[in-house]
């Protein structure tokens, strides 16, 4: 006998083959499990039609990844207005008829922390225990903050930490419009939602900070859905901004001279949060509050900018409403925000063109919608997107016409049929519109030139960001307008 087959033939030859025999055996079944219940579990009676593809987990993970938006649009075209996508052992169901958002937002069969209980998990680092224990008293807080009783506190801050960063632009200047909304909108943003103490005090420090942000940033839709191994640059940002926050958390807490009524954010959260995931919400609270803001700040400048006629009735308005006061000193009021609808319009129709590509809710319970039942464990989805450009509702719904908001109720906060950007039910956005406050300070302060187009959209499955052609996601690199942008500060 050759060695190798005495080997084999010895009681350990034999013991370590039979060991991987049934390992492979093992194996082998799970695989085979796993295929099988991903091919034919799916089969729901009464089901909608299911894209799932051929590979076993995966189902259209990379067709869909390429480009979600223009896959889900694609689908409704060829399955009808419910279907359903396998990705990444996932089922999301598209829901796209008008007439089925409601039952969307007000379904007691769908659930929202279900729902984003996971990617909170992957992009945070928050256990699922501590998100169901604290989760509804985070937003019930943060709702009860932005209310109109505190908002004017909350405008009057935000308007001083405003002028102060633009005055630190000087007097002119060049560069990207998105990094300008950056530099203004990051410290004031952080001074206002985690205290003066805590917002970045030296270039070098924020410069850093701009830098993680938007590699965490840029990369929370992918952070959202993979493992962290797989995204070791965007891992080591969320494990950096974490201990950013673990000093804040610490330095707010030594904070106990403040007033109750002039507590910061991040202070109400060091007394509400009692484990040690308190530095983790308060990343969320950061990512929520600068990732949704600065893309629309961004959007409406630049859709404005690039149509002179609405440009000219934005600045009469502005001018007129804030005719008395000193441009380095800008302070809107309440009071002031009514004076100016064509801002507002303009803002909201930033909104409706560059809306979220899909939002989302697990179902609980067997679902009706249509002629179908979507089975629980589905993540239900809407894409505010493409709702927002149904011509019924939205006649050329591909141009930015702010005076289509003439219709609109905004007092009440009632927006045009259609429009489902801040979502609906208990879990509506409870930011909506302090957007307003940086654009009437910048647009009052900052003289801009006009842009002769607008950037592309990124198509994301998030707020859209504007489309950069090197992809690049270090912060004072990117350029997301061609060319640079010349401004000047108006000094009174």
């Amino acid at each position: 006998m050759e060695s190798h087959e005495l080997a084999r033939a010895s009681p350990r030859g034999l013991f370590q083959t039979g060991v991987m025999d049934v390992i492979t055996l093992i194996l082998s079944l799970v695989i085979l499990a796993i295929s099988a219940h991903l091919l034919f579990a799916g089969n729901y009676p009464n089901a909608p039609p299911c894209i799932k593809g051929w590979i076993p987990w995966f189902g259209v993970a990379f067709e869909f990844g390429k480009s979600p938006l223009t896959f889900i649009s694609q689908a409704r075209d060829k399955y009808g207005p419910v279907f359903t996508v396998v990705a990444a052992g996932k089922r999301l169901t598209f829901v796209t008829l008008h007439e089925d958002f409601r039952t969307f937002f007000m379904s007691k069969d769908v659930d929202f922390e279900q729902a984003v209980q996971e990617p909170v998990h992957n992009t945070a680092s928050i256990s699922k225990e501590s998100f169901y224990k604290f989760h509804p008293a985070c937003n019930t807080l943060i709702k009860g903050r932005l209310t109109p009783g505190n908002m004017a506190q909350l405008t009057d801050h935000l308007c001083e930490e405003f002028n102060d960063h633009l005055e630190t632009l000087g007097d002119q200047g060049s560069g990207g419009l998105n990094e300008l909304v950056r530099a203004v909108m990051y410290p004031a943003v952080m001074s206002n939602l985690l205290g003066k103490y805590n917002s970045p005090g030296s270039p070098f420090t924020m410069e850093q900070f701009k830098e993680k942000f938007a590699v965490y940033d840029e990369g929370f839709e992918y952070g959202s859905q993979l493992p962290d191994m797989f995204l070791r640059e965007w891992a080591s940002s969320k494990c950096w901004l974490l201990s950013l926050l673990g000093n804040m958390v610490v330095k707010a807490e030594d904070e106990t001279s403040s007033e109750s009524g002039n507590r910061t954010l991040l202070q109400h959260l060091v007394t509400l949060i009692t484990d040690k995931f308190l530095p983790n919400y308060g990343l969320l609270m950061l990512w929520a509050s600068l990732a949704n803001a600065i893309p629309i700040t961004f959007w409406a400048v630049a859709f404005i900018l690039s149509n002179p006629t609405v440009y000219q009735t934005a600045m009469e308005q502005i001018s007129a409403a804030l005719k008395d006061q000193d441009t380095r000193k800008t302070k809107v009021t309440a009071e002031e925000l009514q004076q100016m609808p064509y801002v507002k319009w303009c803002i909201l129709e930033a909104i409706r063109l560059r809306a979220p590509g899909a939002i989302t809710r697990r179902v609980v319970k067997p679902l009706r919608i249509q002629n179908y039942i979507i089975p629980p464990g589905d993540l239900l989805m809407v894409s505010p997107y493409w709702a927002h450009r149904n011509p019924h509702y939205f006649p050329e719904p591909e141009e930015f016409k702010p005076e289509r908001w003439e219709k609109a109720d905004l007092v009440k906060n009632v927006f045009l049929e259609g429009f489902v950007a801040f979502g609906g039910g208990r879990n509506q956005c409870p930011g909506r519109l302090e957007k307003q406050t940086l654009f009437f300070s910048t647009e009052h302060t900052v003289e801009f030139p006009p842009l002769s187009g607008i950037p592309t959209a990124a198509l994301i499955l998030h707020i859209q960001h504007p489309f950069c052609q090197s992809h690049s996601v270090k912060g004072s690199q990117s350029t997301h307008i061609p060319g640079s942008l010349r401004f000047s500060i108006h000094c009174s």
